[in-house]
């Protein structure tokens, strides 16, 4: 009885951890008066929401940050999957 409680303990925290996790840009692009942004304010916001949320994942494998052709195709990849 105590593995079954505990197991549904692990399964709600990691359901609750993907629900909170899901804010995407689209999600974020509200203007101050609480209206979804549009148009070019919309296509502004995006791409530098991407560019932000891509930023800190672009460290090669030995930890150093990326720089130069490397950093372009990885930003390139990354804000198209973001």
């Amino acid at each position: 009885m105590m593995k079954r409680i505990f197991l549904a303990a692990i399964i709600a925290t990691f359901a609750a951890g993907s629900a909170f996790a899901q804010e995407t840009c689209e999600s974020k692009a509200v203007g101050k008066d609480g209206k979804p942004l549009a148009g070019a304010a919309k296509t502004s916001f995006l791409k530098k929401c991407k560019a932000d949320a891509c930023a800190p994942k672009a460290v090669g494998s030995d930890g150093k940050p990326l720089v130069g052709a490397a950093k372009s195709s990885f930003m390139k990849k990354c804000e198209t999957s973001a």
